[in-house]
């Protein structure tokens, strides 16, 4: 595998917990694997294995790789201090590093260098988002590679918004052959794409859950690449990603004083009291009789936080309470702010991220809201089925395939899906919520229904074995 982070080396988002846990699950089922990222500036790695050069358009780049043994997998870091020793992974704040093409070809060239020397044999090839996009592309060109150049790539798409988009000069300078500026090739929009690279040379596209595949092939979610997704529709899978159970687990996890499970729940009430008092919200006996609303997030439009902007008035005066957790854009930062210093018996924002606090308010909500206007999979979500924190969540990419709706008539389901991505309608889903937190055996129903759904990786793993026999067959 090839992918530009990896928890708990190198983490921005969920491509890092995914390149954390899948790979441990294809070792349970015999698989051997190993990951390879840039050594970004703090990763401690003693053991060098090999050194690699690789060509570009300006002559030879040297890197030296390095490996570590995390349980049964094995991450090889490519170790280039002018690429990768530097503040934070892709740019700062808002702003990309400018030689980013150089510095993600860099990992594809000198991890195919180095698996086609290596002395194992690989089997199949998996890139990961569009910095591994010319995986594919070097891979399909094999010059150089050796047997490695027969070995089948697999793409996955983690997050189509963004697609590795740059001026075509770098093709040159890459050293990269002038016939990828082709419309069947790297050329976008007279630009050239690494995710469109990786999309077209491979020889599977997977993405991270199957409502999201579906939803990038239509204008409104493809970002510019249906039409593209369309073509490759045949090979085109979505698998849903899963969580990390040695990580997400109320019955052992190291952040809760007191652990539960679906069959002793107390615990649940003593993280929600804990939780209150640690972010400084009123925590008596009638104050922890409302309801608890958790957010953890990026605090931008993707998530939904202009419709929560519209309901800055209305949150207030709703039967509940709410705790965010979260960093994004300076107008939603400032009106969380502000809402908690207005509201401090209300609502509490901590801004920043406290992987300690996440777990605590997994736990200790009643329900977790996700209004997102797209969500490729989502984790939170199935965190807080994990959790017995009811999710109220937009029917869009993994939320629609994680969450099944409350039907109003049986009681039956996990949680409160909403459709439009309005105001009102998540209004609307935020106040049916509301109002079944009153029936408590009711609510138990549900809480107990999304504690007893498994989102685990093992059975997403068999799925991508499958697909990668498929690959290799093919």
């Amino acid at each position: 595998m090839i992918a530009s982070e990896a928890a708990p080396f190198a983490k921005t988002g969920g491509l890092a917990d995914v390149l954390a846990a899948l790979p441990r699950a294809l070792a349970r089922l015999g698989h051997v694997i190993d990951v390879v990222l840039p050594r970004y500036r703090g990763i401690a790695a003693e053991e060098r294995i090999a050194r690699v050069a690789v060509r570009d358009g300006g002559g030879t780049i040297g890197a030296d790789l390095y490996a570590v043994r995390d349980g049964s997998v094995r991450f090889v870091f490519v170790d280039h201090p002018p690429f990768y020793d530097r503040e934070s992974l892709y740019g700062i704040g808002t702003d990309d590093y400018p030689d980013n093409p150089a510095r993600f070809a860099l990992l594809a060239r000198a991890a195919l260098a180095w698996a086609a020397s290596a002395d194992e044999r690989y089997d199949v090839v998996h890139a990961h988002d569009w910095q591994a996009g010319l995986v594919p592309v070097l891979l399909r060109r094999g010059a150089g590679l050796g047997g490695l150049g027969g070995a089948p790539a697999v793409f996955t798409i983690h997050n189509l918004a963004y697609q590795g988009v740059f001026d075509a000069s770098w093709l040159p300078r890459l050293g990269l052959d002038p016939d990828l500026l082709r419309a069947d090739a790297l050329e976008y929009w007279g630009r050239i794409s690494y995710l469109k690279g990786g999309i077209l040379f491979s020889r599977v596209v997977t993405t991270v859950s199957p409502q999201y595949a579906r939803e990038i092939q239509t204008p409104a979610l493809g970002f510019g690449f249906d039409g593209i997704l369309r073509g490759r529709s045949h090979d085109l899978i979505g698998i849903l990603n899963g969580i990390d159970y040695d990580e997400w687990d109320p019955a052992r996890d190291r952040y809760l004083s007191v652990p539960y499970d679906a069959a002793r729940l107390d615990g649940k009430a003593a993280a929600k009291r804990e939780l209150m008092e640690e972010v400084g919200l009123p925590a008596g006996d009638e104050d922890r009789r409302r309801p608890l609303v958790g957010l953890i997030s990026r605090m931008v439009d993707q998530k939904g936080f202009d419709l929560l902007a519209e309901l800055a008035a209305e949150l207030p005066r709703l039967a509940a309470s709410f705790v965010l957790l979260g960093t994004g854009e300076q107008r939603y930062e400032e009106l969380w702010r502000s809402l908690a210093a207005r509201h401090p018996d209300r609502i509490a924002a901590r801004i920043g991220f406290d992987e300690a606090l996440a777990h605590r308010i997994e736990a200790g909500a009643d329900l977790f809201l996700m209004p997102s206007r797209f969500e490729p999979c989502g984790l939170n979500q199935m965190y807080s089925l994990r959790y017995g924190t009811v999710p109220v969540v937009r029917a869009t990419g993994g939320l629609a395939d994680t969450v099944r709706d409350v039907d109003p008539a049986t009681g039956e389901g996990t949680g409160f899906v909403f459709g439009e991505p309005t105001a009102a309608a998540l209004l609307a889903a935020l106040g049916r919520a509301l109002d079944l937190y009153r029936d408590r055996p009711a609510w138990r129903r549900v809480q107990l229904a999304g504690m007893r759904r498994d989102f685990s990786w093992d059975g997403s793993a068999r799925q991508y074995a499958g697909l990668y026999e498929r690959a290799y067959n093919k």
